[in-house]
């Protein structure tokens, strides 16, 4: 398929799906943050906490990345 193969397209989905998925899930909090005048406390909470899941994946990554030997 285009001289790519199988795990090429998959890496490339899975990096790329991934991130704009995490992208969204950042828009979808601030909207609930807006939508519910939660403030600049509120906003801050509920990037903490609903955000918090979001950066333990992106960290595993990273930290797979540094065990792996930089594969």
């Amino acid at each position: 398929m285009g001289g790519f193969t199988e795990e090429q397209i998959a890496q490339f989905g899975l990096t790329f799906g991934v991130s704009a998925f995490m992208l969204y899930m950042v828009f979808i909090i601030f909207q609930l943050a807006r939508e519910s005048k939660a403030g600049r406390f509120g906003t801050f909470v509920l990037f903490l906490a609903l955000g918090f899941g979001l950066l333990g994946f992106a960290a595993k990554g990273v930290v797979k990345y540094f065990i792996g030997g930089g594969e």
